[in-house]
């Protein structure tokens, strides 16, 4: 399913040389939408911004007839940036912000195709290897009360759009990647990585966020103050300012 067709939205000026272009990689069961408010803040800055409904999500639901694994997502997306998606995009390397089970996907794209990768920014990194399937669960509900309630709503729409028996699928290629690959993906990240965690997330832990930096080879861990599990929903041009000096080489 690696030339699968998809939906994907665009902001800011068409990719340039000089500027970093940028594909924002949404978690599990939901689609680009959460992450319109960091595209265009990124794109203010001058950036070219993708957005992608990844197969089986969203808009792109219909694009495959049952949920694709963490692999077949990273291939799948590596296959649309290779080919720069309809070349409306830049098929040279590209900054990947991921949140959340997003993570595992761009982990396993610069695993295996770390020509595409110029950075990668991991928001709020799940799944956690050492907890178990129902324990992760209960993270998601404790994190729900932390997030803006027209994340929630948003959520709650994109969940029931890909619907309850893809998103269950979904949760499980991602557990199933979790206790076997997602760590040595990362092991394999030659890619300059930033690691943010919002202080209120219950779902990635501190210690977790942490071990995520060291596991790259380049890693950097930050905490957002007054975000929670979706940092770039909640605090987004906090969180555009850190990836922007983050590009620009500087870590801190």
């Amino acid at each position: 399913m690696t030339d699968v067709r998809f939906f994907a939205r665009r902001y800011g000026p068409p990719p340039r040389e000089a500027r970093p272009s940028f594909v924002l990689v949404h978690g599990l069961g939901l689609s680009g939408r959460y992450f319109v408010p960091l595209a265009r803040r990124l794109a203010a800055g001058g950036a070219s911004v993708l957005v992608p409904d990844l197969p089986g999500n969203g808009r792109s639901r219909s694009a495959v007839r049952r949920a694709p694994d963490v692999g077949q997502l990273a291939d799948a997306l590596a296959h649309g940036l290779a080919h720069g998606l309809g070349r409306a995009f830049s098929t040279g390397p590209t900054v990947l912000v991921a949140n959340s089970v997003g993570c595992q996907v761009v982990a396993a794209l610069a695993a295996r195709h770390p020509h595409l990768v110029s950075h990668l920014v991991l928001v709020g990194p799940a799944l956690d290897p050492g907890a178990s399937g129902l324990r992760q669960f209960g993270r998601l509900v404790a994190d729900a009360p932390r997030e803006p309630l027209s994340l929630l709503a948003l959520a709650g729409f994109d969940y029931l759009v890909t619907g309850p028996l893809r998103c269950a699928a979904a949760f499980r290629h991602s557990l199933r990647d979790a206790a076997a690959a997602f760590e040595a993906n990362l092991s394999r990240v030659r890619a300059p990585t930033l690691v943010v965690r919002g202080a209120g997330d219950t779902i990635a832990s501190d210690a977790w966020t942490r071990r995520v930096a060291d596991l790259v080879a380049d890693g950097y861990a930050r905490d957002l103050p007054d975000a929670a599990h979706a940092a770039h929903f909640g605090a987004p041009d906090a969180l555009a300012a850190l990836i922007e000096n983050f590009t620009a080489g500087e870590p801190g």
